[in-house]
């Protein structure tokens, strides 16, 4: 874990991209829901947002994340701030090459994820996005959770 939080303070997680419209949208939903299964609402705090927020989420990722039970049709796309990610113990990148994260500081523990874009794929290759998304959400819910 970073030294970002000593134990009483919340684990900060922030799910980010380039439009914040994808795959980013769809780690902060499976984030959610993990962390209100392992009831750690009051110990995980949960941020997404992108450099160069879209206008809306992607039809295609509302569709898919729909057959999974999430609602994303409300959700906008928003600007993350560098402020807004040093102040986080965790940072996953979606694979957007244009993002530079660099200035963060070595506090934060940037995860690259390499995702594939769903923009504008049929609906069979964003499922596979969406389920890839699925499992790091859960496999990193599960390095932290033994640490806190």
């Amino acid at each position: 874990m970073s030294t970002n939080s000593t134990s009483d303070d919340p684990i900060r997680i922030a799910f980010m991209c380039v439009q914040n419209a994808g795959r980013s949208q769809m780690s902060t939903a499976f984030a959610q829901r993990e962390r209100d299964r392992r009831g750690l609402a009051d110990r995980v705090e949960i941020l997404t947002g992108g450099t160069h927020p879209a206008d809306r989420v992607h039809e295609e990722v509302i569709e898919v994340m729909n057959d999974v039970g999430f609602d994303l049709s409300d959700r906008t796309p928003r600007e993350i701030t560098i402020d807004e990610l040093q102040s986080c113990d965790y940072v996953a990148t979606m694979g957007c090459s244009t993002l530079d994260v660099g200035n963060v500081g070595e506090d934060v523990d940037v995860r690259d994820w390499a995702l594939a874009d769903p923009d504008g794929k049929d609906f069979d290759r964003v499922r596979e996005i969406r389920d890839e998304i699925e499992q790091r959400v859960i496999a990193l819910f599960d390095e932290f959770n033994t640490s806190t």
